[in-house]
């Protein structure tokens, strides 16, 4: 998938644990952690706005697209 999730790179530079982050806002753990590994398939704009809130981000600081050229050399 040439998306990939910054989300715990975020959260370590934030100092803030995923329990704390799924309370600011208001998501549960499990979908948390479903976005946090990469497997999510989709993010609401307004999770993500929420997300970006919580951790004082933009989204492209948790968003990013990797070509499949660079993709082929990993």
């Amino acid at each position: 998938m040439p998306i990939v999730v910054n989300l715990d790179v975020m959260m370590a530079k934030r100092k803030m644990s995923l329990n704390e982050l799924s309370e600011r806002v208001d998501l549960t753990l499990s979908n948390l952690s479903i976005l946090k590994t990469g497997k999510a398939k989709a993010i609401r704009f307004s999770t993500l706005a929420s997300i970006c809130k919580a951790l004082d981000c933009q989204p492209g600081d948790i968003l990013e697209y990797i070509s499949n050229k660079t993709n082929e050399n990993l």
